[in-house]
């Protein structure tokens, strides 16, 4: 497996604020476009039949959803309305000519007492129709682990991946506790942790579920 970079520990990236964003006022969330532009672009280059890169907001302090009041994607010449979930997440479009544009998106929050941080979350959404096999777990893990790769870059992750922690397989959220009872699998309320190994590559067993997948990410240890 590849090795990861830290700030991809669990999957989840949490951007400074003076790094990317700053606060235009005291309940406003302000940030460049162009961050998401290159992360997005580096999952349209690759071929994901499961793997994402989404955005969400949450509270700095106390890590709850920074629930957005309004947003707007603004740049020099045009203005558009943001699109996002009531869970903060931020449904960016792939745009070049933002990019191009030097966009920045401008959130109001909900709640005026939340100073927004960004977090950025490798995960598979899209699994209604997911079965539960070693091999489609498989594929799964290993476009995570693509995906990821790409992420942190090529000197990282090729030259000095003995600093980094490693994923180990992947962790699936279910609308259920306890879902799983298998060998390699640790399940915590919703949370199931899967080892995945290379040799579940071709094995078509099914793990049997008495719950809904809702979503998956990369297991990360240190």
């Amino acid at each position: 497996m590849n090795k990861l970079l830290p700030w991809l520990k669990a999957a989840t990236i949490a951007v400074a604020q003076g790094a990317v964003a700053s606060k235009a006022a005291a309940t406003e969330f302000v940030v460049a476009y162009d961050g998401f532009y290159d992360r997005l672009k580096v999952v349209n280059k690759g071929e994901f039949q499961y793997a994402q890169v989404n955005f969400y907001l949450s509270d700095i302090a106390s890590n709850e959803v920074c629930t957005i009041k309004s947003g707007k994607i603004i740049t020099e010449k045009q203005e558009f309305d943001l699109t996002y979930t009531d869970k903060a997440q931020l449904l960016l479009p792939f745009d070049k000519q933002l990019d191009t544009d030097k966009a920045v998106i401008v959130v109001q929050p909900e709640n005026p007492k939340h100073e927004c941080q960004l977090k950025l979350q490798i995960e598979a959404t899209d699994l209604a129709d997911f079965e539960l096999s070693k091999a489609n777990l498989y594929t799964l893990n290993e476009e995570f682990d693509e995906l990821l790769s790409d992420l942190s870059g090529f000197f990282v992750s090729k030259l000095m991946w003995f600093l980094l922690p490693e994923q180990q397989g992947v962790v699936l959220k279910f609308n259920g506790q306890d879902a799983i009872s298998a060998n390699d699998v640790s399940c915590k309320e919703q949370r199931c942790s899967i080892k995945v190994t290379d040799d579940w590559q071709d094995d078509n067993t099914v793990l049997s579920s008495h719950a809904e997948l809702i979503s998956a990410t990369p297991w990360i240890v240190k």
